[in-house]
């Protein structure tokens, strides 16, 4: 089966682990490989993916090969297949725009971004680079806060007729504005900002869900993260975390089943930056609420994960969901998988009925104009999809 070609924006710890995840799994070769979501996507395994062209701003990447640009610093993640053949794929120098905030200029080089002094890429390039390469998506990967700049590659993705997954919280796929534009294209969009395989923003909503489904009236939460990699250093300045704070708090109150809490009851955000955690990601939730009689109870729930190949697990099926979309000629915001890949999709539903329209967008059935309709508000929208997947 002939690969699907990838660019990616943003060389860092989480293209990282999907890159070594692409070639670990050609040597695990069979349906019961841990790790996955799913072996078989529309006939395409794990590693039928190849990079063609990527992009970044960091001396130390720019100018090398993928293979070798995906373990250099500032990258710290868990290194689990570090023997990866060459690609011949040049790392190019991209578009600085906000990508970089200037904070970051006061840490050690080990821990922070040293810019390239090489001559930014403009749009014209972008867009050479990415019809030379043949990239069917563009995977974006950029760092939490830089609007202009995920705006730049949006738009090299349109004017080159690429497909866009957007992996992080600047708001594109559930612009409307957006939206419309890769419609008119005729090109899928998965988004935004991606969920961790089973992370912080998962296990909230799970419990959260599951308080509702037992009756217990959940009355105050808070989410706290701490870690060591470049995206807890660059969210140390706050004015770039507007975007992420609304993504990951929707998250969880597009579960509460109209019962949203008052915005003082809710605190969702990263806590702290702590340099020897690394790509390691510590989560602590805290949940208040009331049982039968009004009897008060809490809960508290401490999670450690790696936190980049937590990333790559749900990356690596967006990106073969988007290539079924390019495959059936279908454009414009993929409503299921970005409803079970995504925190902040353009329509919310609960992961149970999510992972079912997911599974009902693999196969082939075509519900996503459902979808649209029924999907204005949440409790309605999950009714009428529940019942319209049960036929």
């Amino acid at each position: 089966m002939q690969k699907i070609r990838i660019a990616i924006a943003g060389i860092g710890n989480c293209a990282s682990s999907l890159i070594q995840g692409i070639e670990y799994y050609k040597n695990k070769n069979n349906g019961n490989a841990a790790g996955l979501m799913h072996w078989d996507i529309g006939g395409y395994k794990p590693f039928d993916i190849e990079v063609t062209a990527a992009f970044d701003i960091d001396k130390r990447k720019v100018g090398k090969d993928v293979h070798e640009a995906v373990f250099a610093p500032p990258n710290c993640t868990a290194v689990f297949c570090g023997d990866l053949p060459k690609t011949n794929v040049m790392v190019r120098m991209g578009r600085i725009l906000d990508g970089f905030s200037g904070h970051m200029e006061d840490y050690d080089p080990e821990h922070t971004f040293v810019l390239s002094d090489r001559k930014e890429a403009s749009k014209e390039d972008v867009v050479r680079a990415l019809r030379e390469s043949g990239a069917e998506m563009l995977l974006n990967y950029l760092p939490v806060g830089s609007e202009e700049a995920v705006k730049f590659y949006a738009e090299c993705a349109l004017e080159a007729g690429t497909g866009f997954i957007n992996n992080m919280p600047v708001f594109i796929a559930s612009d409307p504005a957006w939206a419309k534009r890769f419609k008119e294209k005729n090109l899928p969009v998965v988004g935004d900002d991606i969920k961790a395989q089973l992370g912080a923003t998962i296990t909230h909503r799970t419990l959260v869900d599951l308080f509702r489904k037992r009756g217990v009236t959940l009355d105050r939460t808070y989410q706290l993260n701490t870690g060591g990699n470049t995206d807890f250093l660059n969210m140390l300045n706050r004015s770039r975390l507007a975007s992420k704070k609304e993504s990951k708090t929707e998250a969880v109150q597009a579960v509460m089943n109209g019962k949203r809490l008052a915005p003082e009851n809710i605190h969702i955000g990263p806590s702290d930056y702590v340099p020897w955690q690394k790509d390691n990601k510590v989560c602590f939730i805290r949940m208040e609420g009331r049982l039968f009689g009004d009897v008060p109870m809490d809960l508290e729930l401490r999670l450690s994960v790696e936190d980049s190949p937590n990333s790559a697990g749900v990356a690596i099926d967006a990106v073969r969901c988007c290539k079924l979309a390019l495959n059936r000629g279908k454009g414009g915001v993929l409503y299921s998988p970005s409803a079970y890949f995504m925190k902040h999709p353009p329509k919310q539903f609960s992961d149970d009925i999510a992972y079912r329209m997911l599974e009902e967008f693999i196969a082939g059935h075509d519900i996503e104009g459902e979808l649209i309709e029924c999907a204005h508000e949440e409790g309605p929208a999950q009714k009428t999809t529940t019942a319209f997947i049960s036929t």
